[in-house]
């Protein structure tokens, strides 16, 4: 009987085990696109704007990456890169259609706090900065202004708790769905006070689909207490990433009733799953760990991106 006993315990952690192999290192990355309809542009001319347009994108690492060269990592701030060897290349894209490029990142005012609750804030209290800011701290002194601001949350912003409780709180401070959707729409009211601007959100990088492998006494005791495990968890945010981001983008979602054609939302975390093979990263680096995308994840966002903006500017009438 006692033999039996311990036999049966070995098994139950053999079993742990297992599935601790199998799945606490990779979660399950199949897609669960509902096929919500876009906001299409396609109609729209997709050429060169007539005018020099100046554009400026609000970012932390990743899209420092996105836009920068290929190359040996060169930077004149902290992650904004002239060249990277993750580089995407948006930089010379957007300026080989003639527009003036400029930046903002961690550090400055303009470009620190760009979490999806930190949005409503700044553009609320610091749009005078964000339209008339250069690179980061330094500021336009001619009198003109941005006419194009692209702006996007870093991927931590995709680690969703939860769907929360409609209609959600535009401060947070918990990552749900509903949340998300509320700090989104707060932004709405603040832009269609600029109407000459275009205001281009980036969805945000999807997350690494590898997580490090627990402790077996974790695991079990997570087992114990029916908490999921890492991996569980990691495919979990993925779905709700996904709910989310789907709504931001879709034609019925987000900007539906929004009157104005100065906010326009790209997505970037479908392209960066495959296109919807996957809820989570189809470009990751060190090994699927890192959730920063890999050269050839960020050249394809850079190719995508550049006709969007062009029917983006005009579409909202920025250009004949």
């Amino acid at each position: 009987m006692k033999r039996l006993g311990l036999a049966a315990a070995l098994l139950i952690v053999l079993a742990a085990v297992a599935q601790i192999r199998v799945g606490g290192n990779t979660a399950q990355s199949v897609g669960s696109k509902t096929q919500a309809k876009k906001m299409d542009l396609s109609s729209i001319p997709d050429t060169r704007p007539g005018r020099a347009l100046r554009l400026l994108f609000i970012h932390r690492s990743v899209g420092g990456a996105l836009f920068a060269s290929p190359g040996a990592e060169t930077a004149v701030a902290k992650c904004v890169w002239t060249s990277h060897p993750e580089g995407g290349n948006a930089r010379a894209l957007l300026e080989a259609q003639g527009y003036e490029v400029h930046e903002a990142s961690y550090g400055s005012e303009v470009g620190e706090r760009t979490d999806l609750f930190d949005w409503p804030a700044k553009f609320r209290g610091k749009m005078d900065r964000v339209l008339t800011c250069d690179r980061n701290d330094a500021f336009y002194r001619d009198g003109r202004k941005n006419d194009v601001v692209i702006f996007k949350s870093c991927y931590p912003n995709n680690r969703f708790v939860g769907e929360g409780i409609a209609p959600g709180n535009p401060e947070g401070p918990e990552l749900t769905v509903w949340n998300a959707r509320a700090a989104l729409n707060a932004l709405l009211p603040e832009f269609q006070k600029y109407p000459k601007t275009l205001f281009v959100y980036l969805t945000a990088p999807p997350l690494a689909p590898r997580v490090p492998a627990e402790p077996l006494w974790k695991a079990l005791a997570k087992s114990a207490l029916g908490k999921p495990a890492n991996a569980a968890v990691l495919t979990r945010q993925g779905v709700l990433a996904r709910e989310f981001n789907e709504w931001a983008v879709a034609a019925n979602g987000w900007l539906k009733d929004y009157p104005l054609k100065n906010v326009v939302a790209f997505d970037l975390f479908d392209l960066l799953t495959g296109d919807g093979a996957s809820n989570l990263l189809r470009y990751p680096t060190d090994d699927g760990y890192d959730s920063h995308p890999a050269r050839a994840g960020n050249e394809k966002v850079a190719k995508a991106l550049i006709p969007f903006v062009n029917w983006a500017v005009r579409r909202a009438g920025l250009v004949d």
